[in-house]
């Protein structure tokens, strides 16, 4: 989840880098309803005319840096204990949503995706592409026999980070790593009781 260093690149990677980060800047500061391409082109220190030309619209630029968020995030832990992976992952979104730059940013888009629905599927793929990274340790888990046969991995990690975004936008509850480690175990205990198992039957 966290964001990672700035790859090398030619120019045109170095102007797309300069310019992500100053629309991070401006959503942390000021939000997505006063981010401004103009004021984002002035941070990133290039042209208006390169920043309209290649992202269009506020939508496209916010697009794109979760474009870029996902494939910076650091890649999953393997412990080989599902209640450690899944520890590791909740830990990992804890620590992203209470830092100051991040979780600000976080807010930032996904007020943005409610807005717009450019943004919305940008997010969509963003946690596509996260929970695509997390599984495999679910899936680890069901052929080392810790978990049934038929469980769902997405749904297992999507259980695992849920509470915390709930506590992120909806209660304001604090997020500390006692309560990413709480919903940890929720989600491993409920997989191991067959709650996220697959079934064909019509009253699941």
């Amino acid at each position: 989840m966290t964001v990672g260093a700035t790859r090398p690149g030619g120019r045109t990677a170095r102007v797309r880098a300069a310019v992500l980060r100053a629309a991070a800047d401006a959503l942390v500061e000021h939000g997505f309803n006063r981010l401004d391409l103009a004021d984002v082109a002035r941070r990133a220190e290039v042209g208006k005319t390169t920043v309209y030309r290649r992202w269009g619209t506020v939508a496209g630029l916010v697009a794109d840096l979760l474009t870029d968020m996902a494939e910076q995030s650091l890649p999953r832990t393997d412990t080989g204990s599902l209640i450690d992976d899944l520890r590791a992952n909740a830990r990992l979104v804890q620590r992203t949503l209470v830092d100051p730059r991040q979780g600000a940013l976080f807010r930032a888009v996904i007020v943005a995706a409610t807005c717009d629905p450019r943004a919305a599927e940008a997010l969509h793929r963003f946690y596509a592409v996260r929970i695509a990274e997390w599984a495999p340790c679910v899936e680890q888990a069901v052929r080392r026999a810790e978990l049934p046969q038929g469980t769902d991995a997405a749904e297992v990690i999507r259980a695992v980070s849920a509470p915390l975004y709930y506590r992120l936008l909806v209660s304001g509850d604090p997020i500390d790593r006692a309560t990413a480690d709480r919903a940890a175990e929720a989600a491993a205990a409920a997989a191991h009781a067959g709650v996220y198992t697959l079934t064909s039957g019509p009253n699941r």
